[in-house]
């Protein structure tokens, strides 16, 4: 039994088509190639796929281009050749109109050149731009209470930690108060334990450490020189030279 003629109508079916064509294409192909080799002829095939992809064969040693233009010779035909600078041209002035019309635009929004303008454009215009003006002040409003809301957070953020530290002064003011208490004491004693450290003749020495510096000269502040120097100025990193003049001798 044979096989059943099979009806020339697009195959609906994609995956069927594809195949179908995937088949077909290459039995063309075979039969263009045993036709240009039997019969010695010069073959140009093309073949374009419903996916816009290009297949081709020519006959050996000829080449694709070799074939067109031997064709548009027999024919008397010619392709027509792209003339770019006229597309250019042609582009360039309507470049040039839209310019034109955006310009006349332009002015009309800044209120320049109305004087030729109907009165239909006029009021079209005067709509545009209250429409403009409304959608500015939504998003002007918009914005402005974003700011608003980031505030009241940044606000509610400092209350909470304003609250948390003085519920942690509250609870630690025992301790700051003793210490306060020990940062004043401490500077007292140490000016007393710096006076302690000199030995003074006369009848009172200085009461702190600034008046010092308000002591005669004449009043000795040092032992005779037969006496060993105190290890108390060692202590301080002192070093110091006594020096007899020949007049106090």
């Amino acid at each position: 039994m044979g096989r059943g003629k099979i009806a020339i109508r697009r195959i609906e079916n994609q995956t069927s088509r594809q195949v179908t064509f995937s088949k077909r294409r290459a039995g063309l192909l075979k039969k263009t190639h045993e036709l240009s080799v039997l019969c010695d002829v010069q073959i140009g095939l093309i073949i374009f796929s419903s996916t816009g992809k290009m297949c081709e064969y020519c006959t050996e040693p000829w080449r694709m281009d070799q074939i067109i233009e031997r064709y548009q010779k027999v024919t008397g035909t010619r392709i027509p050749e792209h003339d770019s600078r006229e597309q250019i041209y042609n582009e360039l002035t309507r470049m040039r109109k839209e310019t034109s019309c955006l310009q006349r635009s332009m002015r009309g929004y800044t209120g320049e050149d109305l004087s030729s303008v109907p009165y239909e454009d006029l009021d079209q215009l005067e709509q545009q731009l209250e429409h403009s003006v409304d959608k500015v002040r939504a998003r002007k409003n918009q914005l402005l209470q974003q700011q608003l809301d980031n505030l009241r957070r940044k606000e509610q953020m400092l209350e909470e930690e304003n609250s948390k530290m003085y519920h942690w002064i509250k609870e630690n003011r025992a301790v700051l108060d003793y210490q306060q208490a020990a940062i004043e004491v401490k500077p007292v004693e140490h000016h007393h334990q710096m006076l302690d450290q000199f030995p003074f003749f006369g009848e009172e020495g200085p009461n702190s450490v600034l008046q010092l510096s308000t002591i005669p000269s004449a009043s000795p502040i040092w032992p005779p020189a037969h006496s060993t120097p105190p290890s108390r100025f060692k202590y301080l990193g002192l070093k110091l030279t006594l020096v007899h003049s020949p007049s106090s001798s």
